[in-house]
């Protein structure tokens, strides 16, 4: 069987990798045709409009922190800046196992596949668990959605991002279900992996933002 050289597929059985003899099992589906987007194209059209939202609220952070810096800054020394470079890395890990997971699925590679999604869907519940404990601590602290201008941006964006992680988690479980019985719908499963990869995206710029850029 031919494989591409660029997946590896030596890895451990821990990691995702597949044994000899299930390797053996993958079926590999012919290539897609040239100019093939992924996923449908209802769900681009979700994600530009998704991805403008976010970038409105973005731009209006950055003009009313200009207007208030101190404000700002002082609010932003208060979050638990180590969960979100933890929370960062753990949704970046989970990007890389929804590649991995598409990769094993077109290739008929089930059990990796399943693999992957379960330990993608881990990383979801990881970053849900410190999201929760971090908004304890900031509640803790005297702070809530409407205490200053920061707060409520704060609040805003990342529950609404906290959504968008549920969501994509519930997307991720419909996935594994698929799994189970040897689903083939691939733009599905391409769809689920664009919206995660949104996800992921759009966290690493709320995390500049709001962990970083405030509180310099």
């Amino acid at each position: 069987m031919k494989v591409d050289s660029h997946v590896p597929t030596d890895l451990p059985e821990f990691l995702g990798g597949e044994p000899a003899v299930a390797r053996q099992q993958c079926r590999p589906r012919p290539p897609a045709a040239d100019g093939h987007t992924p996923g449908e194209p209802g769900l681009w059209v979700f994600i530009l409009g998704d991805m403008s939202l976010f970038g409105a609220f973005f731009v209006v952070l950055l003009w009313q922190r200009r207007a208030t810096p101190r404000t700002f800054e002082e609010s932003a020394r208060e979050l638990l800046r180590f969960i979100g470079v933890i929370n960062t890395a753990v949704l970046l890990l989970s990007s890389y196992l929804v590649v991995s997971a598409l990769w094993a699925h077109r290739q008929g590679c089930w059990r990796r596949a399943r693999i992957s999604v379960l330990a993608a869907l881990l990383c979801a519940a990881v970053f849900a668990t410190l999201k929760v404990i971090e908004y304890l601590h900031v509640l803790r602290g005297g702070q809530g959605p409407t205490t200053n201008q920061f707060c409520t941006f704060y609040f805003v964006l990342t529950g609404v991002h906290l959504l968008h992680v549920m969501i994509g988690a519930g997307l991720l479980t419909a996935w594994l279900q698929q799994l189970r019985g040897h689903g083939s719908q691939s733009r599905f499963v391409e769809g689920v992996a664009v919206y995660w990869h949104m996800v992921d995206l759009l966290w690493v710029v709320i995390f500049t933002l709001l962990y970083l850029v405030c509180a310099a």
